[in-house]
């Protein structure tokens, strides 16, 4: 059964305050065309904790129900250092797939990514060559960068994983994940219609194709996080996620329609969703396996030939 009053608490409170601080950021000239204003970075980074403040709230003062039902709870190891090797590897065939629909081309030598640099005023000079800069972005975003970027991206699941997705499940996998999904695109909306990820352009469309960006991508964290009961270990798979996203790909892969190739692209969202179905395959075959070993000796009850 679904606790209406708790989601709805929920969603006020992650929206109210979201939009409220988006909408005042955009009302004062923030834009992503391509970069926001310094000031605005922290801004924006900050929001990512709402959802998880917002879901603390509700089942705190709310639905009294107590932070157990958000499992924050780290679960095994193994499925972190797999997603911390998958989540690069599916970035690599994206913008493989990317490179080869001709939605976009590598700069091997980084040459719109130095020049962008020095037209802010950076030292060139002082950027290693690019055949030591690719890897070196690329180790960091893989070994390092997950550890400060699951924080912020624990602020998210917390609310998204933690709390909705465990409310929304009695409606049925398929109605969950598809509303999962929406709720999480939507909630970018305002920073989608300035620009965000995709440039100035049809805010509808960029908005459409960012929410099956999300569904997408929703379907392969909904099924780790509920088959490891941990809204921790969904939070690692979005920071790992963003370290990709922001990462060596973005400087390789720099003249690229948006809506269609790379990270926020059509391609990415297909991808992520055949992986996530993959996923939802593993976890039928794991709750069957667990059915079979939890069943009496002698066969299911009153059971014959």
């Amino acid at each position: 059964m679904i606790r209406i009053k708790g989601v709805l608490a929920f969603l006020l409170i992650t929206f109210g305050i979201t939009y409220s601080v988006e909408i005042a950021l955009i009302y004062h000239g923030v834009r992503f065309d391509p970069y926001p204003p310094p000031w605005a970075v922290p801004v924006v980074a900050s929001l990512m904790w709402v959802p998880g403040v917002a879901a603390l709230v509700t089942v705190r003062f709310i639905t009294k129900e107590g932070r157990h039902v958000l499992r924050i709870r780290r679960g095994p190891l193994r499925p972190y250092l797999v997603t911390a090797l998958v989540i690069p590897g599916v970035f690599a065939l994206v913008y493989a797939l990317t490179w080869l629909l001709n939605l976009g081309d590598p700069e091997w030598h980084l040459a719109s990514f130095l020049a962008e640099m020095a037209s802010q005023g950076g030292d060139v000079s002082a950027v290693p060559p690019a055949w030591i800069l690719i890897p070196a972005v690329l180790g960091a975003s893989v070994v390092f960068a997950p550890f400060v970027n699951a924080l912020f991206g624990f602020g998210e699941e917390l609310g998204w994983r933690g709390y909705l997705l465990p409310q929304l499940m009695p409606l049925g996998k398929p109605r969950a994940y598809l509303l999962v999904g929406l709720i999480w695109g939507l909630w970018h909306a305002p920073l989608l219609a300035a620009g965000f990820s995709y440039g100035p352009g049809n805010a509808a469309v960029n908005i459409l194709v960012f929410v099956l960006l999300t569904t997408g991508l929703g379907v392969y964290i909904n099924e780790m996080s509920l088959r490891y009961r941990s809204s921790v270990l969904a939070g690692w798979i979005h920071g790992v996620f963003n370290c990709q996203a922001y990462g060596v790909w973005p400087i390789l892969f720099v003249n690229i329609n948006p809506l269609l190739g790379g990270k926020t692209g059509l391609v990415a969202a297909a991808v992520w969703l055949a992986l996530g179905l993959l996923e939802a395959q593993r976890s039928k075959r794991h709750d069957g396996v667990l059915r079979v070993t939890k069943m009496p000796a002698g066969g299911p009850p009153g059971g014959g030939e």
